[in-house]
């Protein structure tokens, strides 16, 4: 006869012991100053603790990698490239899937991690036209679905996102700023505040807000 309690407290005991291993691991790879276990290792053992199905598997949660979500399965649930990089979704994000009675994927995130700016600069593989981000002496893989939406360059400066509190092999891009060459004399600060400004001033709405105060100031005049 299954002892169910007996079976419920090894559970737990499981559980403790993956959470005390994601954080020794987090600590040892902190220390490093690099990733020093596999890609997807931490993502794994988070899904495992963080995810989970329901509705008879028909919704699942679990944990963005990069560029798929991982399951508490460990398996891996492709996600569209254009949602992820529209999304900006960074490495760790919770995610849930729901399949719909068509088959169809519809994701959504319910747990984003909390992230910080970089700046970087975008290189490509010769050999595999693979495109990567280098910033803070680190090299991020980033989605190819968001170099073409911002029509990046190599040498091009890119504001990317990672995740705050730990380490990560993919950053999401915010934007492109064209041309790059100059990261070495500006800031980040400078940088985002530069894309604000382009944001907040749309093409000919800095000329116009001048032209009609030249016009109010003629009428006062005629007055």
């Amino acid at each position: 006869m299954i002892d169910e309690n007996k079976l419920t407290q090894i559970k737990q005991m499981i559980a403790s012991a993956e959470e005390a291993i994601h954080s020794a691991k987090q600590m040892l790879s902190d220390a490093a100053g690099a990733d020093f276990f596999e890609e997807g290792g931490d993502v794994t053992v988070k899904a495992k603790t963080v995810g989970k199905v329901a509705e008879g598997g028909r919704i699942i949660e679990g944990i963005f990698d990069g560029l798929n979500m991982i399951g508490p399965d460990g398996k891996q649930y492709n996600i569209p490239a254009n949602y992820a990089s529209k999304s900006k979704l960074v490495e760790g994000d919770v995610l849930k899937l729901t399949i719909s009675d068509d088959g169809s994927f519809v994701y959504k995130q319910i747990g984003p991690v909390e992230r910080r700016r970089l700046i970087g600069s975008l290189v490509q593989d010769e050999q595999t036209g693979e495109y990567r981000v280098v910033a803070s002496g680190k090299s991020y893989k980033v989605l190819l679905a968001s170099i073409t939406y911002f029509k990046g360059e190599t040498g091009d400066e890119v504001v990317i996102l990672i995740p705050k509190d730990k380490q990560s092999n993919w950053a999401a891009v915010e934007n492109i700023v064209k041309g790059g060459g100059t990261i070495e004399n500006r800031t980040e600060s400078v940088v985002i505040e530069e894309l604000d400004q382009k944001e907040d001033n749309p093409e000919g709405k800095e000329e116009s807000e001048k032209e009609k105060d030249q016009e109010e100031k003629i009428e006062d005049l005629e007055i």
